[in-house]
């Protein structure tokens, strides 16, 4: 978790990056996104740089010189105007900054979904992946497995998805298990499966439920929990036949549980217990 310096920078850089995107085109975007990216990989593999460009005893007009002198002729003029809002901010330690590159690297890329339309997709893409590596442990080992290059991997992803996903789906999905960085896939992709819902402004509920729902009980269900939070909900729905009725609801920390089974281990405890 980030310290409160290293947030309120990560606030301002995405601020600054929203503002930069609402000028951008989507060509554009996908560059800026592929620069992001590949200076994650270059913070990750040098170590001293990032320490360098992260070290708040430097003036912040040096740690701009140094991305200036070292990245300036290689970068797009937007990519260097993010990253040198990034390098100018502080951060409690060196890997929240490279934290924050990563995430503004991903938001770049649901940028350009935004750009197309395809982000509501991208989403649900995103959720579906995370749900296929939480039932297949060893394919998510092998998605990870340090001993295997980032190239390797990321042959096997493609090898899997190919045409099966959008464009930006597969560069997230690219970027996450080149660069997994320790992390469990499965909760990456569900993170930017939220990350995607909060550009379209809205909370997501993961429902698990015995059967698949109608199209008319998704609506049901979306109009109860907007009005309940407030806020648009988008649905990301699991099945799950064991709950045998009813739904079992998360929105952020908030579980509601209106399951068969959990009201017949309720019952059974009771039994148990009287």
């Amino acid at each position: 978790m980030m310290q409160a310096a290293s947030r309120g920078s990560l606030v301002v850089a995405r601020e600054q990056l929203d503002e930069l995107i609402a000028g951008e085109d989507a060509e554009a975007l996908v560059r800026l996104g592929e620069q992001l990216r590949d200076t994650v990989g270059l913070l990750v593999e040098q170590p001293t740089l990032r320490r360098a460009l992260a070290d708040p005893s430097a003036p912040a007009t040096a740690r701009v010189s140094l991305l200036d002198g070292l990245l300036g002729d290689r970068l797009a003029d937007p990519t260097l105007r993010v990253l040198r809002g990034v390098v100018s901010a502080r951060w409690s330690q060196p890997d929240d900054l490279v934290d924050a590159v990563e995430m503004l690297t991903w938001l770049a890329m649901l940028a350009v979904a935004e750009k197309d339309g395809s982000i509501e997709n991208v989403e649900d893409e995103l959720f579906r992946f995370g749900r296929i590596l939480e039932g297949q442990p060893q394919l998510a080992r092998l998605l990870t497995d340090p001993a295997a290059k980032g190239e390797h991997r990321a042959a096997l992803l493609t090898s899997l998805v190919a045409d099966r996903v959008s464009p930006v789906t597969a560069r997230l999905l690219d970027e996450i298990v080149r660069r997994p960085r320790g992390r469990a896939l499965d909760a990456l992709a569900g993170e930017l499966s939220e990350l995607a819902a909060a550009r379209r402004d809205r909370y997501v509920a993961y429902v698990t439920a015995p059967a698949l729902l109608g199209a008319e009980q998704e609506q049901r269900l979306t109009a109860a929990l907007s009005r309940v939070y407030g806020r648009a909900i988008s649905l990301q729905v699991e099945v799950e036949p064991g709950l045998l009725g009813g739904l079992v609801v998360r929105v952020g920390d908030e579980i509601i549980d209106g399951s068969v089974s959990s009201r017949l281990d309720a019952a059974r405890h009771r039994l148990a217990s009287g």
